[in-house]
């Protein structure tokens, strides 16, 4: 029955490494979601599916963070997953997209930064239509997103962590500064950082999870697992299952955005 279930969700084979969840414990952690509240629910009922599937544990869920931006329904990728996390133990790290929407609420720069990386899919995700935004200055267009933003929304995304340390594996947005203690990291580095971590090869004794670097497909290395495969574009959600010592791929698939090729 496992094997049959676990087909249905197109997942790679489980793949046994030394880095271990504490016994016990199952972990799921999923990509950058950008808005693809389509995908969101697909991967919510594969991996509560996969769950009673296998022997009962403690489960935690991990969302690697951007779940705004880019794709068209941000604020319905809000609302489910706080419905979500309602039922369930789900863990929310906050991602550099999250922070500049936070950001563009007191500064303009931000405020730019913001629009033109996916900031304007996801206020019209609000209550704001097409022809208001096109007129309005950033001005304007602030005291409206105090307006139709709700505070619940906001307080949801300030509530996100930064960093998620379980047995030997480290859950970040973006990755870490090498050379640098976990606890030494600066935010700016968990929520931002690409080359510098991604080029890195130095060993070290525990396995980063991260999003925010977008590949074709998830990368796995005895160092890092990378998770962001583009969903807002590709139509493709990444999520790894973690027991143990083992690591099993899931992917819901929806239909591609051919508006950003």
């Amino acid at each position: 029955m496992l094997k049959k279930l676990r087909a249905l969700f197109d997942p790679q084979p489980e793949v046994e490494l030394n880095a271990a969840i504490p016994a016990g414990q199952r972990v799921y952690a999923i990509g950058d979601i950008h808005g693809r509240r389509d995908l969101l629910c697909r991967m919510i009922a594969q991996i509560d599916l996969d769950d009673r599937a296998r022997q009962p544990a403690d489960t935690t869920i991990i969302l690697l963070g951007d779940l705004v931006d880019r794709g068209p329904e941000s604020r319905g990728v809000i609302a489910t997953t706080r419905e979500w996390a309602q039922r369930r133990n789900v863990r929310l790290l906050a991602g550099n997209h999250e922070e500049m929407f936070l950001g563009s609420f007191e500064r303009d720069d931000i405020m730019r930064a913001f629009l033109r990386h996916g900031g304007r899919e996801t206020l019209l995700s609000y209550p704001i239509d097409e022809a208001t935004y096109g007129r309005v200055t950033i001005e304007e267009l602030r005291a409206i997103m105090r307006d139709v933003v709700p505070e619940e929304d906001i307080a949801f995304m300030r509530a996100m962590e930064d960093r998620i340390q379980i047995g030997d594996y480290l859950f970040v947005h973006a990755g870490i500064r090498p050379g640098v203690p976990v606890d030494e990291q600066a935010l700016s580095d968990l929520r931002w950082i690409r080359t510098e971590f991604i080029n890195d090869v130095s060993p070290r004794d525990f396995v980063v999870v991260h999003g925010h670097t977008i590949t074709d497909k998830p990368e796995m290395s005895a160092t890092r697992i990378g998770l962001d495969t583009g969903a807002f574009a590709s139509g493709k959600l990444s999520a790894i299952g973690l027991e143990g010592t083992a690591r099993w791929l899931i992917s819901a698939v929806g239909e591609p955005d051919r508006s950003v090729f």
